[in-house]
């Protein structure tokens, strides 16, 4: 029988990949993996490790869409930072900054979607406050 592998969690909770390094979609850090296209089937190549998606998402209040878009902000700021205006000889370019701009554009609609779950939640909340002591129904409440 073989060990499993330990990779400093419990892999069906708190991390995106199995065992065998293969992307748990189910998990919270495998959806906001899946949100910012990090899923490349090598683990080395992923842009986060588990422990860096868990980080965002606990910064989030475990809420994927706000993890998934501080982790386009992070991205977006290196891109700005590594990648600036780049022209080869061959004719090709990339610029950094319309691809970071691109990427905090979709960062905000992460936002958005998570701003609207919070908003329709809070609508139907409402608190029932008692004065403390029994009083019959419709007296007057005097403050002394």
């Amino acid at each position: 029988m073989t060990e499993p592998i330990y990779d400093g969690g419990t892999p069906t909770t708190d991390f995106s990949t199995t065992e065998t390094g293969a992307i748990d979609y189910a998990s919270p850090a495998g959806m906001v993996r899946l949100n910012i296209t990090d899923v490349a089937d090598n683990p080395a190549d992923r842009l986060f490790t588990d422990d860096q998606l868990t980080a965002f998402l606990t910064m989030s209040g475990e809420n994927v869409n706000r993890a998934s878009a501080r982790a386009l902000r992070v991205i977006a700021a290196s891109e700005v930072l590594v990648g600036k205006v780049i022209r080869t000889q061959a004719g090709t370019s990339t610029d950094g900054a319309k691809v970071s701009a691109e990427l905090r554009a979709l960062a905000a609609t992460y936002d958005a979607a998570a701003d609207s779950v919070d908003a329709a939640a809070d609508t139907s909340v409402f608190e029932i406050v008692s004065p403390g002591y029994p009083k019959p129904e419709g007296a007057e409440m005097r403050w002394y």
